[in-house]
């Protein structure tokens, strides 16, 4: 009895809390539950945007003549998400063939590369019970006079067909 006398004693502090209670019973019933803190509910021109805390899921909630319904927003983040994970692996996948690569042209080089005097004929070496043979590559120096003669040549060529062509216009 006696709490209910000090209800009847205090109307407005009676009349506020019901009030309390009845709004935030309306407003549980009427906007989306947060689920203990998984959800964040920020107000949006046609209802409530609702993000979860756990996945970053964001949904547009509005209040049809139902109730409360919330519609999945397309997300672009699964796809980017996906796009980075291929360009990574796509990445990784290209550092192992470069790697692969540097290894195989060090190996190259090491063996391509002659340890003495590049001008010196190298002797013909055995592997394996197989008798092979290497022959040099053409130095630089060598490359040169090739070329200075393939261009003299070119030359005296063209010289021979102006020579042959003004021979044979002078007599028609």
């Amino acid at each position: 009895m006696s709490g209910s006398r000090s209800l009847l004693q205090f109307p407005a502090v009676a009349t506020a809390t019901l009030v309390c209670f009845g709004i935030s019973g309306a407003a549980a019933q009427s906007m989306p539950d947060t689920e203990n803190g998984r959800y964040t509910l920020s107000p949006a021109a046609d209802g409530m945007i609702r993000l979860d805390t756990r996945t970053g899921a964001v949904s547009n909630c509005s209040n049809s003549g139902a109730g409360w319904a919330c519609q999945a927003v397309p997300d672009e983040r699964a796809a980017l998400d996906a796009e980075i994970g291929r360009l990574q692996a796509e990445n990784g996948r290209l550092k192992a063939q470069l790697d692969e690569r540097d290894q195989a042209e060090a190996n190259r080089t090491d063996k391509a590369l002659p340890k003495s005097d590049s001008l010196k004929k190298a002797d013909p070496k055995v592997a394996e019970g197989e008798r092979k043979i290497e022959i040099p590559l053409p130095s630089d120096r060598d490359m040169d006079r090739v070329m200075s003669f393939v261009e003299r040549a070119w030359r005296s060529l063209i010289d021979m067909a102006n020579r042959v062509q003004k021979d044979v216009s002078g007599k028609i």
